[in-house]
């Protein structure tokens, strides 16, 4: 048993590369081998999204504070809310983030694929963002 103690485990700036405003990623657990499982706790700015990107075995997401959005390649932009939890398949193109005027936090889970976590691609434009 491992116990990491709240406090312990130090927040980063999410590397604008692949986020478009103000985003802080805590790590919570980065199991060892033969396991490949990730857990992180981000938190986003008002305004503040992932770019488009997939993970190799999906990732779920649970919503624990604010108000965001989330999308996958030519679906409907939908609003997630605390308690949601939103699962995107292998390979689903998507993004997530706050709305334009509440921070969003949510719990990351993805599972390693030959070190592999996820595949960012284009940043999502601000039409993309409102809605259009």
């Amino acid at each position: 048993m491992t116990i990491s103690r709240n406090g312990s485990r130090p927040a980063e700036l999410g590397e604008q590369e692949y986020y478009t405003g103000a985003v802080r990623t805590e790590p919570l657990l980065a199991a060892p081998a033969p396991a490949r499982v990730r857990v992180l706790s981000v938190t986003f700015a008002p305004g503040a999204r992932t770019a488009w990107h997939t993970h190799p075995f999906g990732q779920t997401l649970v919503v624990t504070d604010g108000a965001g959005w989330a999308q996958r390649w030519n679906g409907p932009r939908e609003d997630i809310h605390p308690g949601d939890v939103i699962w995107f398949p292998p390979g689903e193109k998507h993004w997530h983030g706050a709305t334009s005027s509440t921070p969003l936090t949510h719990i990351a889970i993805v599972e390693h694929l030959d070190g592999t976590f996820v595949q960012w691609l284009e940043r999502v434009t601000d039409e993309q963002y409102g809605g259009a």
